[in-house]
């Protein structure tokens, strides 16, 4: 796990294949397919599906995300502090248009509007309240992106720039691309992205027919001010 923590560090990501066995990625799938899609957390489009606090939505397919190989490279790689704020599912179908500049995660999801020094501004989406937290918490979370398909720069793999992260709130038109490079993350089935909510990156249209299913799991390990509570809330037991 030495060099996952080195590029983590470093580049503000690292690809992880083989966290999961297409059997399990199957089971994850079939779980997927099972939902009612007419609640007021999923989105649906012809570019994009999608269904925000995923877990809660989909409770049964927590332990099939969180086996043994994923929940040690989250121990080894960040150690036994963190815990589950944030859960999407990403579908983009094979005809998709839709696209994503480069752009940081700046918010993170929470309970409710609290006016608090550091805290804002807020926005609401699907009911749900997000905020821009302190730079620390954005600075010390991370997010897990699992891939239930082959992705590359043809189904809309993220482009990044290594080492963004360490850049502090990074506005996309401010990027010198004199200095900065762009890598596309390519990911096999079963593989993970672990990345840094401060890395920039973007998405392209899809050009291969070809889906590109992905669950973005965020994690933290720090509590925030009285008042405010994390949207979503799920301890990782060994």
């Amino acid at each position: 796990m030495t060099d996952t923590i080195k590029e983590v560090n470093t580049n503000g990501f690292s690809i992880i294949n083989e966290i999961y066995t297409p059997k399990e990625v199957k089971s994850i799938i079939e779980i997927i397919d099972q939902v009612d899609t007419h609640k007021a957390t999923f989105r649906k489009s012809a570019d994009l599906f999608a269904i925000r606090q995923f877990l809660k939505e989909l409770p049964a397919i927590t332990e099939h995300l969180f086996n043994p190989k994923l929940k040690s490279l989250i121990h080894s790689v960040f150690g036994e502090h963190y815990f589950l704020v944030k859960s999407i599912y990403f579908d983009k179908p094979q005809s998709s248009n839709w696209f994503v500049s480069y752009h940081q995660d700046l918010t993170i999801s929470v309970d409710q509007r609290v006016d608090l020094p550091g805290f804002g501004p807020y926005t609401t989406k699907q009911d749900q309240f997000a905020v821009q937290p302190p730079l620390p918490i954005l600075e010390q979370n991370f997010t897990v992106r699992i891939h239930l398909d082959d992705t590359d720069e043809g189904n809309g793999a993220l482009k990044v720039i290594p080492g963004s992260h360490k850049k502090g709130v990074y506005k996309a038109n401010e990027i010198d691309w004199n200095i900065e490079k762009e890598l596309s993350c390519n990911v096999r089935t079963g593989g993970v992205m672990i990345m840094k909510p401060l890395l920039l990156h973007s998405s392209s249209r899809t050009t291969n027919n070809r889906k590109r299913r992905v669950i973005h799991l965020e994690f933290s390990r720090q509590s925030l001010p009285e008042g405010l509570s994390w949207a979503e809330f799920l301890e990782i037991h060994n």
